[in-house]
């Protein structure tokens, strides 16, 4: 039975879908012009700047108020510079340098960037307090540990998108850094009571709304005592009654990707979790990244289904609807941007590097990457030292299957200049350094979230706080090893 017409444009006008390749393939083209409210770009939708203007240009023409959204958080987390590495320490970083004009003036230069690619939504900066260093999602993403230093940064971060017409959406409400599980994979848990979340993890996003955020999105954390066994996206405890009532939001809030399990599978699918998100005070659906016209047309179903069951009041979606249309008039009512600049970001990413030891005289070290998985948020993109090495052999391994005699006889008499990610929760990663130092000169560099842990034997320890390729340039700058 085909859909009531106006239901299903009322349906779309909450969704933010997304489209496989390069060029937007009709139907998504066509959705934007029968109301589906925008679109998100990922990597593969990243080819060069001109093919993503061609490709915003062409959902604008559409519709003009179209949303276009990204994840764009510079560090580890980039679309535009998916092949390279991004040109912009991440959030850790900045973090670590705690210049609040300079976080400001790197996201006014990432939001420069997006503008001019005709990109109106960047779904940044994440503002999570990173307070478990076994966090497998946040880590680097976040600004620290400490809610003042998140919350001061989280809002010079939000003026810097926004001055530029890009509207920022501060994520995950109400807070991801106290986990140890990531929601891609599973539901996540943080059992803490809500005076614990208003002291560490909800400053941030108290600064957030004060400097005028337009979207926030949730995350799909269970919090016992506020959501019960679901996630705080389908938690009107958490959306209406601490977001809108006690913390004062008026803008869109945006759901973290609707196909992740953390959503899913406590929903029963993504259609379901769509009407339990919409029902819960969220405005703007993300659906995920794997979708196509079929799934698209099954959420609506599923809402306007919902609207005739009694499961959404239609008042619900309306407002819904038009606060993600109000999302678009704000950034349609922009000027034009300044030129980006990413001189910026390699300079950002010098200030943040901290060298523990001493790394003089490192005369043609072998240099050893230690493999480590990427999250779907980072997805697969390249990092370390290579790309900036002056002519030195690099070798890739992984740390739990290195033996490191065998390392150490490649090295002959050379030192050994050793790079990983999150090393302190590497498999096999602490063992083979300290192995390495006990009887070699080693030099460690981490670029991922330091943790506590520190070798005990090498000769120097370099802590980057991100893996971009800024922050690879300012490592193998500091060890005296770029090109």
């Amino acid at each position: 039975m085909a859909l009531d017409p106006g239901l299903r444009r009322l349906a779309l006008g909450t969704l933010l879908a997304a489209y496989p390749g390069p060029v937007p393939p009709d139907w998504a083209v066509d959705l934007v012009g029968e109301g589906l409210a925008g679109h998100t770009l990922f990597g593969t939708n990243v080819h060069d700047p001109a093919q993503v203007a061609a490709s915003t240009a062409a959902l604008r023409a559409a519709r003009a108020d179209v949303l276009i959204a990204i994840d764009e958080e510079g560090g580890d987390v980039t679309r535009l510079a998916h092949a390279t590495g991004s040109p912009y320490p991440g959030n850790a970083a900045l973090g670590a340098v705690d210049d609040l004009a300079l976080t400001e003036r790197v996201y006014t230069a990432i939001g420069a960037e997006l503008a001019v690619l005709g990109i109106t939504v960047d779904l940044a900066p994440t503002v999570d307090v990173n307070t478990a260093d076994e966090n497998p999602v946040i880590g680097t993403r976040s600004f620290g540990a400490d809610p003042e230093r998140v919350a001061a940064h989280s809002a010079a971060a939000v003026a810097g998108l926004q001055s530029v017409g890009v509207a920022a959406c501060a994520k995950h409400f109400p807070g991801h850094g106290a986990t140890v599980a990531d929601s891609h994979h599973e539901l996540p848990t943080v059992d803490v009571p809500p005076t614990v979340l208003r002291e560490r993890d909800l400053p941030p996003f108290a600064a957030v709304i004060a400097a005028g955020v337009r979207s926030i999105m949730t995350a799909h954390i269970r919090v016992p005592a506020l959501t019960g066994d679901g996630p705080a996206t389908f938690s009107r405890a958490v959306l209406v009654d601490l977001l809108r009532r006690e913390y004062g939001f008026t803008g869109t809030i945006i759901t973290d990707a609707l196909e992740m399990k953390g959503a899913a599978l406590a929903a029963g699918g993504v259609g379901p979790a769509a009407v339990r998100a919409l029902a819960a005070g969220a405005d703007l659906l993300c659906i995920g990244a794997q979708i196509d016209a079929e799934l698209v047309e099954r959420v609506a179903a599923e809402i306007v289904g919902a609207l005739g069951d009694g499961r959404l009041d239609r008042a619900r979606v309306e407002e819904a609807a038009g606060r993600a249309a109000a999302l678009a008039a704000w950034t349609r009512a922009t000027g034009t941007p300044p030129p980006a600049t990413t001189d910026l970001g390699y300079a950002a990413a010098r200030r943040a590097v901290r060298v523990e030891g001493d790394v003089a005289g490192l005369d043609r070290p072998l240099v050893v990457q230690l493999h480590a998985t990427s999250t779907i948020a980072e997805g697969r993109v390249p990092w370390g030292l290579g790309p900036h090495l002056a002519g030195l052999e690099e070798i890739r391994v992984v740390a739990a299957e290195t033996d490191p005699a065998a390392l150490r006889r490649l090295a002959g008499s050379r030192p050994i200049v050793l790079v990983g990610r999150h090393l302190h929760r590497l498999p096999g990663g602490a063992e083979l350094i300290e192995a390495l130092a006990a009887a070699h000169p080693v030099t460690v560099v981490e670029m991922g979230w330091p943790g506590g842990w520190r070798p005990t034997r090498a000769r120097a320890f370099v802590t980057t706080y991100g893996a971009s390729h800024a922050n690879g340039r300012a490592a193998a700058e500091a060890l005296g090893l770029a090109g």
